[in-house]
């Protein structure tokens, strides 16, 4: 049975080794996964970096929706970001030479939501409220904040894939 005739993620049952507290943050997760790799199939490099109107290319989002989960998951950790991550966050708009290509970059995703749902496997429920302070300006969070954020801001991006791809394919960008 192909992914798009299930049910969502979250009506699938519990993700295993996951605390009920945290099961929305992995089921948005693992269901980011399944709606990015339907919304972008087949899309050459020109039209992942497309910019419609001057929006956001899909490119973009995905090499942002990546980056943001691992920073998120980094802060959640308690840790600080390292120049790998600073320099990611930089790049995240430019398509590179060549352009990255489809592949790569939802591979890029993959590991992002491989590793979250990793982490939040094995993040205990009594440390869901511990404070975490956020970038350089050590803006207050929680742990539980900083996974929930991690699932719907990529959920968020993820909506944005899916209507710019559409745009590009409907005008007909060519590679």
């Amino acid at each position: 049975m192909s992914s798009s005739s299930l049910p969502e993620v979250w009506l699938r049952g519990p993700v295993p080794g996951v605390d009920a507290a945290l099961q929305p943050v992995a089921h948005a997760l693992m269901q980011a996964r399944e709606d990015l790799t339907r919304a972008v199939a087949g899309l050459a490099p020109a039209e992942l970096w497309a910019t419609p109107g001057g929006a956001a290319s899909v490119g973009f989002h995905l090499r942002h929706i990546a980056g943001s989960i691992d920073r998120l998951l980094t802060y959640a950790r308690a840790a600080s970001l390292d120049d790998a991550q600073r320099a990611a966050l930089a790049a995240e708009r430019r398509p590179g030479d060549p352009p990255e290509g489809v592949e790569s970059l939802l591979a890029g995703v993959n590991r992002a939501i491989d590793g979250a749902v990793e982490q939040v496997r094995h993040t205990a429920p009594a440390t869901l409220d511990a404070p975490r302070p956020v970038g350089r300006a050590a803006l207050p969070s929680t742990v539980r904040g900083l996974l929930f954020h991690a699932a719907e801001h990529a959920q968020r991006h993820v909506g944005q894939v899916i209507v710019t791809a559409k745009v590009v394919r409907a005008a007909g960008v060519h590679p």
